[in-house]
């Protein structure tokens, strides 16, 4: 039986979503960065990495919905020591994410799944991941280089949603087998490693066809919705089609 919560803060943007548009106004604080759907009201708390505790406590919710990525350990251990239940997601893979979306839901008081949700699901279960070639380039594999900050340079490396997410579209970021998920790389390496695409989010950085492509001068460059390629909510369900056009785009 589905628990009675009718309080909940949500401290990732992605779930902030999800929640919202399976609950409606189950919801009653999100981060500063939450930013979907557009018609949110509800108190904000600050952001992802510096929410305000003592805000969120006198919220008196039934629940803080979190991730070990997102979040800080030391603002989470804050909340239990003020008497708030806090749910901490962990996320790697599109299934992985899946199976969280649906615990975050439950745990909210859901009592079945969304119908956004099983679609997620029949749209990924189409990609195997694993197969020799994907839906951006038939015949072969993609290779790619996925910058997610500058100033200093960063990029996707080992064991990341998004990683997951573009090796079932066929890509193969080249920094996979890299010790740190987010390592620091010079821009020169990053040129020099000679993927076959640059591959250019929206978010955490906010790469645009103005800031970020004039950096690789010669390789195609793919401007990618950090939505579609980061998010694990109701945009899972568009962001193979999504993803996939705007990469195929890039190789035109």
């Amino acid at each position: 039986m589905a628990r009675s919560v009718s309080r909940v803060v949500s401290l990732v943007p992605s779930l902030t979503e999800a929640v919202a548009v399976s609950l409606p106004g189950v919801l009653v604080g999100a981060t500063d960065w939450c930013a979907h759907p557009g018609d949110l009201d509800v108190v904000r708390i600050g952001g992802t990495k510096n929410p305000r505790t003592d805000d969120i406590a006198r919220l008196a919710p039934d629940l803080v919905i979190a991730n070990e990525e997102e979040n800080r350990e030391a603002d989470l251990a804050a909340l239990r020591e003020a008497g708030v239940e806090v749910l901490v997601t962990e996320v790697r893979d599109v299934p992985g994410a899946c199976a969280e979306l649906d615990r975050v839901l439950r745990a909210c008081g859901a009592r079945s799944r969304p119908g956004w949700l099983d679609e997620a699901e029949s749209a990924w279960s189409r990609l195997s991941g694993t197969a020799a070639d994907g839906p951006l380039t038939p015949g072969r594999r993609t290779t790619a280089v996925v910058p997610i900050w500058r100033r200093p340079w960063m990029v996707l490396g080992r064991d990341t949603f998004a990683g997951d997410v573009l090796a079932r579209l066929g890509v193969d970021h080249l920094y996979t087998g890299h010790a740190e998920r987010y390592p620091r790389v010079p821009v020169e390496e990053l040129r020099a490693a000679a993927p076959d695409v640059v591959v250019l989010p929206d978010e955490p950085y906010r790469f645009t066809a103005d800031d970020g492509p004039e950096a690789f001068p010669g390789l195609p460059c793919a401007l990618l919705s950090g939505r579609h390629l980061t998010w694990y909510g109701p945009s899972l369900a568009e962001a193979p089609r999504v993803l996939d056009a705007a990469l195929r785009a890039a190789r035109r």
